[in-house]
């Protein structure tokens, strides 16, 4: 079966999706690594900023503010809500 790559900057607000692949480079790709997004961790989207960028997300039981450029280079898989 063929994985639904989403960027994270497209997940919206009360979904969650597993971490597939960061495409950024350098120290961007530094500094998501160092947030925890590798491979497989689970992310939620839990509100935007009144202007709709930065977004908050939920990584590894901790609140992270990114951009949507940033959130843009994680893809993601979408959980289905049970």
């Amino acid at each position: 079966m063929k994985e639904n790559l989403i960027p994270l900057d497209k997940l919206p607000v009360g979904r969650s999706g597993k971490v597939r692949k960061i495409t950024a480079l350098g120290n961007a790709r530094r500094r998501m690594l160092d947030l925890g997004m590798i491979y497989d961790t689970t992310i939620e989207t839990l509100r935007k900023s009144p202007a709709g960028d930065p977004v908050a997300y939920q990584i590894r039981g901790a609140v992270i503010a990114l951009r949507s450029e940033e959130a843009s280079k994680v893809f993601i898989e979408a959980i289905d809500k049970e």
